[in-house]
């Protein structure tokens, strides 16, 4: 035992050493400048017409640009600004430059609060995922769902942002930001292909910036959202040791390549300008590259670990094995579709200029698809078996939010009803399928949930979008609106199949031969004599719930002080 736990140890701490020595080696390699900018930095300009006495000078040269802002005094400026009126007081550019950063504030703002939504969304998932599972898990469950933002956020400080975000082009909502600017590229059938990017790690150096910080806190918690679904499929019995290292690979690699190639100039954002497919690869706030992403990542990881122990009897068929507390789990689901109204309106990353007052219409979508949701598994549920399914009807709560999560900002009220009652039947289907025909466990169904409803959603885009949202003129550098097949564009179909591919197959082997490297190293799964007795006192060492737990000694005190009261009765009535 010894041994074994040292053996952890170690592991554990070559993982965070190797860490922290890839992100100051690549921040170093960026502090000397070798780092070269393969995409175009832009500058952000106020909205808002500038009179003929004032022009702006010569604009800003790159090294200015690349130098970051972290005071925050130049963001949402007019640069340069050159006024003919040389009277004392207020100028001209002193009202532009003002309304600029007024109007970034406004964008800050907006997206900091949804960030902090999705924040909360932990909450929600931690305890729908405790709730699921058995009260001698509880605290097991909670610890996992509680600590995944730790380790994730460790390691996508270090150097997951900038794989993700480090060659993305400037948001103009969020101040244009130019110091994430560094997109590694390969060359492929004569077009440029990004890959992954480079600048960005530990946020140092020129991405010491604030509009970069404001991205940073967004996708970051939108990481730990993917993260954490896994811990739900591998619940009661994943060693706390193999889930920390999990999260510290998942939030350091697989999640940060498969995001840059949707959202950070990537590969698949490209298919559009590259090969006219579309506007590429579109998905607006994440089914695919969240969720979809943490439920492929889930069912590697369930693979290998295997099922719970009585969980499926001789001839295959499984066994109920219901969670102790649906009150929370239906509580939870109230918390995640609350937090959705940052997830998919805050996708938007601002509140002003740019498109960004569809957050009207994405916050109407996500309630839409999350309410038919639960109308599609509970009808399907009480059809199917006579009665509805408290815990089903959550999770089909769950399943229209997630679908509706990559075409949000892209269909109109009605699309999203129907992708949101398709996104209900799908999820029970599937949970049918992974646990009957599959023979995977899932206690939470977060397979079916997030991987299932996941793709759906990213497939829903290439079916749905009305060409009525326009972001600024264009989606990932294709002027027009997205378009799916319904409303003309069947090259965005294809371009939603390619990133459904490439989504499944890379994120499940690399997931899959991750986990089965560290299954031979340190081992996924606690030992059975762990399991059958619940991972709260073998793993954390105490209970969730000590007062359910009669103990032998408590047996034989009870049974020695009912003798002795009995005694006592006895002897009373004698003497009277």
């Amino acid at each position: 035992m010894k041994k074994r736990f040292g053996r952890m140890k170690i592991c554990s701490c070559a993982v965070v050493a190797l860490l922290l020595l890839c992100g100051l080696g690549a921040w170093a390699q960026g502090q000397a400048g070798s780092a070269a900018a393969t995409t175009t930095p832009a500058t952000t300009t106020p909205a808002m017409d500038v009179p003929l006495d004032v022009k702006a000078a010569n604009p800003p040269s790159t090294e200015d640009l690349a130098k970051g802002d972290p005071e925050g005094t130049k963001t949402g400026t007019v640069n340069d600004i050159v006024v003919s009126d040389t009277k004392k007081g207020l100028t001209l550019a002193d009202v532009v430059n003002q309304v600029g950063q007024n109007r970034i504030g406004i964008n800050f703002t907006w997206t900091l609060i949804c960030g902090f939504l999705v924040m909360f969304m932990q909450a929600g998932f931690a305890i729908v995922e405790t709730g699921l599972c058995r009260a001698k898990n509880a605290n097991h469950t909670m610890m996992m769902n509680f600590m995944v933002y730790g380790f994730g956020l460790f390691a996508f400080w270090v150097c997951g942002f900038a794989i993700q975000m480090g060659g993305g082009a400037p948001y103009s909502t969020l101040g244009g930001a130019s110091s994430l600017n560094s997109e590694h590229v390969i060359s492929f059938l004569g077009k440029n292909w990004g890959v992954f990017g480079t600048h960005g790690f530990f946020l140092s150096g020129a991405t010491y910036d604030v509009g970069v910080m404001v991205m940073f806190l967004f996708q970051m918690v939108f990481m730990d959202t993917a993260l954490t679904i896994v811990t739900g499929s591998c619940a009661e019995r994943w060693k706390y040791i193999a889930f920390a290292v999990s999260s510290v690979f998942m939030g350091a690699l697989t999640y940060p390549l498969f995001a840059n190639w949707a959202w950070g100039g990537g590969w698949l954002s490209q298919l559009g300008s590259n090969f006219g497919l579309g506007h590429g690869y579109a998905d607006f706030a994440g089914s695919g590259v969240v969720h979809s992403v943490g439920g492929v990542t889930a069912l590697a990881l369930a693979m290998i670990i295997g099922p719970r122990i009585g969980k499926y009897n001789r001839n295959g068929t499984p066994n109920a094995m219901p969670g102790h507390d649906i009150v929370i789990v239906l509580t939870g689901c109230f918390i995640l579709a609350f937090g959705w109204f940052g997830f998919n309106p805050g996708s938007t990353l601002g509140a002003s200029g740019n498109g960004a007052l569809r957050i009207s219409s994405i916050a109407v979508n996500t309630m839409l698809a999350g309410c038919t949701g639960s109308f599609g598994a509970i009808l399907y549920m009480w059809m199917r078996y006579g009665k509805p399914d408290a815990s089903m009807s959550g999770n089909g709560l769950l399943a229209g939010l997630v679908a509706i999560t990559a075409p949000s900002g892209f269909v109109n009220s009605v699309s999203s009803a129907i992708i949101g009652l398709i996104a209900g039947v799908l999820v029970c289907v599937s949970v049918e399928l992974v646990e009957r025909k599959l023979k995977i466990d899932d206690p939470v169904g977060a397979i079916s949930v997030h991987g299932a409803n996941g793709i759906w959603g990213v497939i829903s885009v290439g079916l749905f979008a009305d060409g009525a949202s326009n972001y600024g003129g264009s989606w990932n550098g294709v002027n027009g609106s997205v378009r799916g097949l319904f409303y003309g564009d069947p090259g965005q179909l294809v371009a939603q199949l390619i990133g459904v591919g490439t989504l499944i197959g890379f994120v499940f082997s690399l997931s899959y031969v991750a986990g089965w490297i560290m299954d031979v190293i340190i081992g996924q799964r606690v030992s059975a004599a762990d399991e059958l007795e619940g991972l709260d006192i073998p793993e954390m060492g105490a209970l969730c719930y000590p007062e359910f737990v009669l103990k032998p000694e408590m047996v034989t005190r009870a049974v020695e002080a009912t003798s002795q009261i009995k005694s006592g009765f006895r002897i009373a009535q004698e003497t009277a």
